[in-house]
């Protein structure tokens, strides 16, 4: 069975491209804050001092990366463990796509300085990690 109208397999190689996808956000984001900074090919040689100056856009777009990184081993971790203790894997598919979503939403809100809906963002994909936990934890009892 499909779930939301066949966009979301139900096997588990769907969940492990969200966590593909999820695993590459940062690198996508740290493409925008480069871009959007005028990273130059000398700069590869001290990449944190040029963020260090970097204001704005740049700025955000780095921040937005570091934050990915942060929240990406808590996702991994959760997606992993509901998978070994059987949570259904529809359940686990939607969780982990709801994440990669709202995660591409939290960057695109902290690039553009949305703040207060960036930190919306930020508590509902954390949600979805210990969604996973607390279902992993339902399913072992």
């Amino acid at each position: 069975m499909n779930v939301f109208f066949g966009l979301i397999p139900d096997t588990a190689a769907s969940a492990i491209w969200a966590m593909v996808v999820a695993s590459l956000l940062p690198w996508v984001v740290s493409i925008v804050a480069k871009a959007s900074g005028g990273f130059k090919f000398r700069d590869n040689a001290h990449p944190r001092d040029f963020f260090q100056h970097a204001t704005g856009v740049a700025a955000r777009a780095n921040a937005a990366q570091q934050n990915s990184y942060e929240t990406l081993p808590i996702f991994l971790a959760a997606v992993i463990t509901a998978m070994l203790f059987f949570v259904p894997q529809s359940i686990i598919n939607v969780l982990a796509w709801l994440y990669v979503l709202i995660r591409i939403g939290f960057c695109v809100a902290y690039i553009t300085n949305l703040a207060m809906f960036r930190s919306i963002l930020w508590a509902l994909s954390m949600a979805c990690s210990l969604m996973l936990f607390y279902l992993a934890i339902r399913v072992s009892v």
